[in-house]
């Protein structure tokens, strides 16, 4: 067990069971669906990864995740993009949050130029962007659950007021607008969550699919190596927006309210839940930055 994962078990009882059952679940998939350990395990914040052979010899990799609600449809979302600018689903059991996916790459986009690197990542996204399974839960809900909650936000907090007014207005007119569904989003497809492959130069891994609005998709990338902008990042940040608004071929207008949107929805969690929201960054840091985004898409 990899002791950045083993160290999960803090967060709360439900991790904790989880870890405890980890090696007997990973060792049960391992024998009935045939698979060879073949590498090093790692892991993301919410899953285990191992490196299989196949029964015929064949390479994958094995991901079994914490249940939760954001992965809940990884495996229908994966299906239903067929390999198509994703990484191939192999085998899969949603029961126990498993997945035998094609092997890729470690290589990802964070080594490479960001605006290069959101060119590419944008370009993905009319490849992922099809009709919605029924199942997918429903993006007008969150953008309606969001703006309830930042009404419920008290007076004093760290953020702008004028801000968090925009966002909460926006997300009423995105909650009522049928524009806002229909979509499958991938939702968290950032820097990260694009490995190099080799039957591709660059494959999407790990959605978190909601039935969404292809706008919905640009804020991750802003976020998402924010500190390497250090002395320009209003400029970096428009350069961003901008590559990946062109090359999708977005409405940069709504793309931008998206933007707004999911920033306060950032900021919001760490303030209801610090532990949740910005795992790696101090609370301070990540309100900061979430302003800092919201401003520069609009200046």
């Amino acid at each position: 067990m990899p002791p950045g994962l083993r160290a999960a078990a803090a967060r709360g009882a439900d991790w904790a069971e989880w870890i405890d059952r980890l090696p007997a679940l990973t060792a049960g998939l391992l024998d009935e669906w045939r698979l060879q350990p073949d590498g090093e395990l790692t892991h993301g914040h919410c899953s285990l990864v191992l490196p299989v052979r196949t029964g015929a010899g064949e390479s994958g990799a094995l991901k079994v995740g914490f249940p939760h609600p954001e992965a809940e449809h990884e495996a229908l979302a994966l299906q239903r993009w067929g390999g198509d600018g994703a990484v191939r689903l192999l085998r899969a059991d949603p029961h126990r949050w498993a997945l035998l996916l094609e092997r890729l790459h470690r290589e990802d986009l964070g080594e490479v130029w960001d605006v290069q690197a959101a060119e590419t990542v944008a370009g993905l996204y009319s490849r992922l962007h099809r009709p919605a399974p029924p199942q997918l839960r429903l993006l007008s809900d969150h953008a309606t659950h969001l703006a309830d909650r930042l009404e419920a936000l008290p007076g004093g907090v760290p953020l702008p007021p004028r801000l968090v007014d925009q966002a909460r207005g926006l997300a009423r007119e995105f909650a009522a607008d049928p524009e806002t569904d229909g979509t499958l989003v991938h939702t968290d497809l950032h820097y990260g969550n694009v490995l190099a492959a080799d039957r591709e130069a660059w494959l999407a891994i790990d959605p978190k699919p909601l039935s969404g609005d292809p706008h919905y998709e640009v804020a991750p990338l802003l976020w998402n190596r924010y500190d390497e902008l250090a002395h320009r990042v209003r400029d970096g940040l428009r350069d961003r927006f901008f590559a990946a608004v062109d090359v999708a071929g977005l409405d940069e207008q709504r793309a931008r309210g998206w933007v707004v949107v999911r920033m306060l929805d950032l900021a919001l969690q760490w303030l209801e839940d610090p532990s949740a929201a910005g795992r790696s960054t101090a609370g301070d840091a990540l309100l900061t930055m979430c302003v800092s985004v919201t401003k520069a898409v609009q200046d």
